[in-house]
């Protein structure tokens, strides 16, 4: 029976570890999508800026 609880309290112990790995990477997703939406809105302004019509991203690539 002890072996049972053992076994069991190392597996709630790796699931509370993956959560908290899990709770960081998801943290980390959110700054990195804030940072690229970021960078793709001041890509568009300069090429707005420097005479675009149409955003780069927003066109298709010549090889399509």
């Amino acid at each position: 029976m002890q072996a049972h609880e053992e076994r069991i309290a190392h597996l709630t112990r790796t699931v509370e570890d993956l959560s908290d790995v899990v709770a960081a990477q998801s943290r980390a997703i959110e700054v990195l999508e804030r940072r690229v939406a970021l960078l793709m809105q001041r890509a568009a302004e300069a090429e707005q800026e420097a005479g675009g019509s149409v955003p780069l991203a927003d066109q298709r690539p010549p090889h399509w």
